[in-house]
């Protein structure tokens, strides 16, 4: 379980969280905007992770968004390419003139 952390926001940092959180258009980006702005207030993340957001999370997973978010801005937050399920099976195109 993590730690009881502190999350110190300049106030750049602070407006780029709150315009997330109301306006991007992706649900991840805008519920780990509400969450870090959340610790930033002081509540605890376990509290934010079980109890403080749409869904239940693990209060590792928030403690990742908090670190990756101060490590890295919004880009640390971004899914990167080449994650998820791979296909089993991948048709082949068809071929014109044959």
């Amino acid at each position: 379980m993590p730690k009881y952390i502190v999350v110190q926001l300049n106030e750049s940092q602070a407006a780029e969280l709150e315009k997330v959180r109301h306006q991007h258009p992706k649900a991840y980006m805008r519920e780990r905007a509400a969450a870090v702005l959340k610790v930033t207030e002081g509540e605890t993340v376990t509290v934010v992770a079980e109890k403080g957001l749409l869904t239940r999370h693990e209060p590792e997973t928030v403690h990742h968004w908090i670190k990756n978010y101060l490590a890295h801005g919004l880009q640390g937050w971004d899914i990167q390419s080449g994650r998820g399920r791979k296909a089993a099976f991948s048709p082949s195109k068809p071929t014109s003139g044959s």
